[in-house]
């Protein structure tokens, strides 16, 4: 006599647990034939096995401050006449000596963002023009060439939230210096007022043409707007009135920024030209002639406000000192036009560089140079004495600055924008390669940071779990 027993009443039709069950015969024992089947699917016509695929697991990496700054301000309290946070060694034992940015004044290199966070992605997917933080920086908000905003979470990097802003192409946004206000301007040079939660309250018809900057004043009465029809227009914010016109490039003018203490404005365009300009008068007050192609960057020092960085298609980006009206630095480094630039919020020469290969570069204003005796940041800024003859002999020539750190594969095609977290502790790009990724600090004694596709490109000897797959799968989905 004999009996049969399934094992497995999940899987299957019938004549499928007819070939994978489990047969008890009277001589004994089993036919051990089922216990693989209940792991393997076995394709009876070709006699071969294929194992079922797992579902990688993921973890999503969380970037949070709290604890750092909440560490930082208590070891302020009880050490109240200590100003050094202390010395971080390249040992994971001093990861808890990790503070924000604001806590190494005097180690900007500290602050470079060159490891791989997350990669953040649209269903439907749309090359990235625009990167904005919130001013509080809980969020992140992207601009795509469909003329869509997206919310992501500043933290966990998460999706929140989509809307459609525009009916083209998003080319330019800025926050106002007060956090009430974020304007945003597209393709057909539509300019669009909208408040914090994302409601849009004025539309402004402000060019014949693509609006592709603009910039708010330091007291936010004011904003100005930058146009492939070769003008700029200063608008008075709260009647959205255009008060003045401002002409003089000869071509598409690019980038636009106002000077965030001072009535000064910069512009650069497609005829190669830097311009400054008084926005009282409209009068432009110098050019500067330093660039040999089109302008696609301008912006001044958040910090001191004492110099300008401009980028441009001509593989390099500049630094200019506004008090003597000429270059001082050239930062080299990429082999490809420059497209867009990003100062550091706290640290002041502390900037970043986005290319057209999508590779990022940091730089510091205030290495020593080999020949010289001083630092070019503390020749560009020192006043009086003996140091007014090493500013002028310093100005003679600009300086060349090289990178001292880079991320040569951080995306796959050209960096549209970059911005840095409010605190200083993340980067964040967007490319046209439809991505949006973050960078963050490396942590001490972290090797493998510097070992992903971000930095080997394809080739990854060490096979690490940083998100090393550059098409954003892995390390944060």
């Amino acid at each position: 006599m004999s009996s049969y027993t399934r094992t497995d009443e999940a899987y299957g039709s019938s004549s499928y647990h007819k070939r994978s069950r489990n047969i008890y015969t009277q001589q004994g024992g089993y036919n051990q034939r089922s216990q693989q089947s209940v792991q393997f699917n076995y394709d009876y016509e070709e006699g071969q096995s294929h194992q079922p695929q797992q579902r990688k697991v993921g973890h999503r990496r969380t970037v949070d401050y709290t604890g750092t700054v909440a560490r930082w301000r208590h070891k302020r309290v009880v050490c109240p006449y200590s100003k050094e946070p202390g010395v971080v060694r390249p040992k994971k034992d001093y990861i808890i000596d990790v503070f924000p940015p604001s806590a190494f004044c005097d180690n900007p290199i500290s602050s470079t963002t060159v490891k791989f966070v997350h990669s953040s992605v649209n269903k439907v997917r749309h090359p990235v023009n625009l990167v904005r933080w919130t001013p509080e920086g809980r969020r992140l908000l992207g601009a795509s060439s469909s003329g869509e905003f997206t919310l992501w979470n500043g933290m966990s990097f998460n999706f929140e939230t989509i809307m459609q802003a525009h009916d083209q192409a998003i080319r330019a946004g800025e926050w106002s210096h007060n956090a009430d206000w974020f304007l945003s301007g597209d393709q057909e040079g539509i300019v669009k007022y909208w408040q914090p939660n994302m409601n849009n309250v004025k539309v402004l018809a402000a060019h014949r043409e693509a609006v592709r900057d603009l910039s708010f004043s330091p007291t936010d009465a004011k904003f100005v707007t930058a146009s492939d029809d070769s003008t700029l227009k200063i608008w008075n914010f709260n009647e959205g009135q255009e008060e003045r016109t401002l002409t003089g490039h000869g071509w598409d003018v690019k980038c636009v920024h106002w000077h965030p203490t001072k009535g000064l404005i910069v512009s650069g365009s497609k005829d190669n030209l830097v311009k400054l300009w008084d926005p009282r008068t409209g009068k432009c007050l110098t050019t500067l002639h330093g660039h040999k192609n089109t302008i696609t960057r301008a912006q001044f020092q958040p910090t001191r406000g004492d110099l300008l960085a401009t980028s441009a298609r001509d593989q390099t980006a500049r630094i200019f000192d506004i008090r003597m009206m000429r270059d001082i630095a050239v930062l080299r480094g990429p082999s490809c036009d420059v497209t867009t630039l990003a100062w550091h919020p706290i640290h002041h020469s502390l900037l970043a560089t986005g290319d057209f290969n999508g590779a990022i570069h940091f730089y510091l204003l205030d290495t020593y140079q080999s020949g010289s005796t001083a630092s070019l940041s503390s020749a560009a800024v020192s006043t009086g004495g003996s140091s007014t003859s090493q500013t002028a002999s310093v100005a003679q020539t600009a300086r060349s600055f090289e990178p001292v750190q880079s991320v040569p594969y951080a995306h796959e095609s050209a960096i549209w924008s970059m911005e840095f977290h409010p605190m200083g502790h993340i980067l964040c790009t967007g490319s046209n390669d439809k991505f949006t990724r973050f960078w963050c600090r490396a942590r001490p004694g972290d090797s493998a940071a510097f070992k992903d596709g971000y930095h080997l490109g394809n080739e990854n000897p060490q096979g690490s779990n940083y998100g090393a797959d550059r098409h954003g799968h892995g390390g944060g989905h």
